[in-house]
């Protein structure tokens, strides 16, 4: 293990989406973590090799029947030795499990209890069913993004499942943990994916209370409605991402497109944007791609080629910077972010649910009789 959170013991309640991926964040920085995993043949999560989960890697899984009295008994037994719980159930699920916050700070008061939901653990809809796009939807996220006369469009499950979700509980369990050393006790973090993706929006939720940004998309700055900060198509079908927000990195775009500023209405004359937007487009379409970007390379422009999955682990930057790397033949995302003296590192791909039980649990105390009696009441697999 590596990193600045070795030394960290985490109890991760498997699941799918955001809880995977607040554990993979840990577990990249150095933490310790079991995945509890439900027994083989269980239908969930996506039907893929266990290696392609990449999300899931870094830790070790045991297979626990979570109905199983005699796996909530042992579970809890790992709790005593652990600094943080992870859990993305509804609410109530993990009290009438018998693994709730009440019962787990009962056993070990210095936990750390993080619970992931979408609506959160209180409030009129905390046990409706839903997904990231519902949660972005309800907090003004999801009527932000796409174009103009078109309909709002999800981007990805990043805002709401994964920025609004797992980025804000792993930030709750560091804190939680680093209060820890002052008071000694643990606490409950109750992430709540619509908390978290409002949060995201407060530079937003700022500039439309101050009348700088209208309640429509496609009509500011960073939402594609400037000219200076959109995507333009070039002549082999590929596409260009421009961000010239300051002036003067507008006036070198300009003059890397061939275009004479003098011919061009001001910067920020909103009414003229759409004229702009036209201007530059036929511009961008007169090279390809990689033509425009060997001629912006050293430019003082903000610029850069729209790169797909399957080209981005190549790109020369990203290459020298090592932000791809492969494990087990799956090229995926190096850890984030860097440390200088304490790097992360991903220590093993992907496991199989239920694939390291034995091993786990012996690492963490349980005698071989104690897994004998557990496996014969078929606590665990």
């Amino acid at each position: 293990m590596s990193g600045p959170l070795v030394g960290m013991r985490v109890i991760e309640l498997g699941g799918v989406g955001p809880i995977p991926f607040t554990c993979q964040l840990l577990a990249d920085l150095g933490a310790d973590i079991i995945r509890i995993d439900r027994p083989p043949g269980y239908d969930g999560g996506a039907p893929i090799e266990a290696r392609y989960n990449i999300t899931n890697r870094g830790r070790r899984s045991a297979a626990f029947d979570l109905k199983n009295p005699a796996a909530v008994e042992a579970i809890l037994d790992l709790v005593r030795d652990a600094d943080v719980l992870v859990e993305g159930f509804r609410p109530g699920v993990t009290e009438r499990l018998g693994l709730g916050p009440d019962r787990c700070l009962e056993v070990n008061p210095r936990l750390v209890y993080g619970r992931m939901t979408g609506w959160g653990q209180s409030g009129p809809m905390s046990n409706a069913p839903g997904h990231d796009i519902n949660y972005i939807a309800l907090t003004g996220v999801l009527h932000a993004i796409g174009s103009t006369d078109g309909p709002p469009v999800p981007p990805l499950n990043l805002a709401g499942d994964l920025g609004g979700g797992s980025l804000y509980l792993a930030f709750g369990i560091v804190a939680a943990l680093l209060e820890r050393h002052t008071s000694g006790e643990g606490q409950v973090i109750d992430a709540a994916m619509v908390d978290g993706s409002a949060s995201l929006m407060t530079l937003y939720y700022g500039f439309h209370a101050a009348g700088y940004w209208k309640d429509r998309r496609a009509s500011n700055r960073l939402d594609s409605g400037a000219p200076f900060y959109n995507t333009y198509e070039t002549a082999d079908g590929r596409w260009l991402a421009i961000g010239s927000n300051e002036t003067r990195f507008w006036r070198n775009t300009l003059r890397l497109l061939g275009i004479d500023e003098a011919d061009m209405p001001d910067q920020h004359d909103r009414s003229q944007w759409p004229a702009m937007h036209e201007r530059l487009a036929a511009a961008v379409r007169t090279k390809t791609r990689d033509e425009w970007c060997a001629l912006a390379d050293g430019e003082e422009v903000c610029f850069a080629p729209v790169m797909s999955l399957a080209e981005a682990p190549d790109h020369p930057h990203l290459k020298a910077r090592g932000t791809f790397l492969s494990v087990d033949g799956v090229v995926q995302p190096a850890p984030a972010p860097r440390f200088s003296r304490t790097p992360g590192a991903i220590a093993r791909p992907p496991a199989e649910p239920g694939e390291h039980t034995d091993e786990v649990l012996a690492d963490w105390g349980f005698s071989a009789e104690r897994l004998a009696d557990l496996r014969a009441h078929g606590a665990i697999s």
